[in-house]
């Protein structure tokens, strides 16, 4: 006997509010981006032009998270069962490497300006990256509600926060300078901002990568999962337990649990969802029951 645990709804009800987040977000970045690349132009500032890049990538990365909740939410098909849930991790994770390539580019183009630092002009760069600031700290305040529910919005938002910190450091270089004619503050900047950027994208990368390989969710105990089953009256064992995330807020869980008698089955599966859920927070549940001694035949593995 067997029961997929599936007659409820397993789409996102944050996916559209996300998408107005996103979207809202993403006219903002882009109107302002325009803005920093002529300022960064006009003023010959790298950590300008940089954080307009990251900006840039940042129009990109909010298209592709929009994009991404849109597709998710087409229903599921005869070929994919699951529907589209996981496009969101894959747009989290083409962020995550996104981010990491544009640092390597800040670090390449900052070498050559250590090498010949070009005449930089302090006070037109810190007002441009002030503007740049304001804008950031609004996208960070609009995303702010998506970025624990979703990897794909997380993604968006750590975008939106290492372009923050790039105007920070821009700030902070201009100010530099303006005031003391130092140069060099501005590939040291941009270089700060690359490490930053590093940092801050290893944990979605790492994120993206644990979903799409099929990883045990991290506030997931298996060992305590396996003990709460076996804990159910009529339960002799528990095997082929398998946990893991199908998107952001969406864990399944399947195995083979052997029972006394399969006759009370209904009982059993009802205790065996309503334990998973109240103690786990499972809710898409596929459970194979077995009489003892029961053998499947070798599937060749």
């Amino acid at each position: 006997m067997s029961e997929s645990n599936s007659g409820h709804d397993h789409s996102l009800p944050s996916g559209a509010q996300n998408q107005k987040r996103l979207a809202v977000v993403l006219g903002l970045v882009v109107a302002y981006m325009a803005a920093e690349v002529v300022g960064g132009l006009l003023t010959s500032s790298l950590a300008l032009l940089a954080d307009a890049g990251h900006m840039l990538s940042d129009a990109a990365a909010l298209g592709l998270a929009l994009f991404a909740i849109r597709y998710a939410r087409r229903p599921p098909t005869a070929s994919h069962t699951f529907g589209y849930h996981r496009a969101e991790i894959l747009a989290a994770l083409a962020n995550g490497a996104t981010l990491v390539a544009i640092s390597i580019y800040i670090f390449i183009e900052a070498y050559q300006r250590f090498r010949e630092p070009p005449e930089v002009q302090g006070g037109p760069m810190m007002a441009v990256a002030a503007g740049g600031l304001v804008i950031n700290l609004a996208g960070m305040f609009i995303l702010r509600g998506g970025r624990s529910e979703s990897l794909n919005v997380r993604g968006a938002w750590l975008h939106v926060l290492t372009d923050m910190l790039g105007s920070v450091q821009a700030l902070v270089a201009g100010g530099l300078i303006w005031w003391f004619g130092w140069n060099w503050a501005d590939p040291l900047a941009s270089v700060l901002i690359g490490f930053l950027v590093i940092y801050s994208s290893w944990s979605l990368l790492e994120g993206s990568v644990g979903v799409l390989m099929q990883r045990v969710p991290a506030h997931i105990d298996v060992d305590a999962l396996r003990e709460a089953i076996l804990g159910i009256e009529g339960v002799l064992g528990v095997c082929d337990l398998h946990v893991w995330t199908v998107t952001s807020g969406m864990e399944t869980m399947s195995a083979h649990v052997i029972v006394a008698d399969v006759r009370d089955g209904r009982h059993l599966l009802s205790a065996i969802r309503e334990r998973v859920h109240e103690h786990f927070g499972i809710d898409h549940i596929t459970i194979q029951l077995e009489p003892e001694g029961f053998q499947e035949p070798d599937a060749g593995f």
